[in-house]
């Protein structure tokens, strides 16, 4: 798989409504010969995913608002500005304290596949209107496991 020169304008890339946030794929593993995927994610305040863990690592930048993430035994607050590694394999759980902005760094790439099947095509560049209910976590348990991802039940 060779790399591709990929050059998105905001607003720009394929687009999809996952847990109630808009998923943006900026580059994704067709593009660089399987060696990453970036997305920029526009997330919900309160409307995380549920606890999980995957085989790629994860690397974080905070463009806006406010994340709350408890990576292990770890709890880690970060504003704008902030930069969070997340290696394969640790348990993760981000959850956005008001809507929040994201740059994330999947590697290897391949990781958008999830977020595709997950969720639906956005029908525009904006948040989903709010979901009915609380999150399918067993269906994001079935499809994450496809793509490497293990989920847990969110404590109560």
């Amino acid at each position: 798989m060779a790399e591709k020169l990929v050059a998105h304008k905001p607003g720009e890339g394929r687009s999809y409504w996952v847990l109630g946030g808009l998923y943006t794929v900026k580059v994704g593993a067709a593009d660089t010969g399987g060696a990453m995927t970036v997305m920029e994610m526009t997330l919900r305040a309160g409307m995380g995913p549920p606890p999980h863990t995957h085989d790629c690592n994860e690397t974080i930048y905070i463009l806006e608002g406010r994340m709350r993430f408890r990576l292990g035994d770890e709890v880690v607050e970060a504003g704008p500005g902030s930069f969070v590694h997340i290696p394969a394999g640790v348990w993760e759980q981000p959850e956005p304290l008001e809507t929040t902005k994201i740059l994330s760094v999947y590697q290897p790439g391949g990781f958008e596949e999830f977020f595709a099947e997950a969720g639906e095509p956005a029908a525009s560049n904006t948040l989903p209107p709010m979901p009915d209910g609380p999150p399918n976590v067993a269906r994001i348990a079935e499809i994450g496991a496809r793509y490497g991802m293990q989920v847990r039940a969110p404590a109560l």
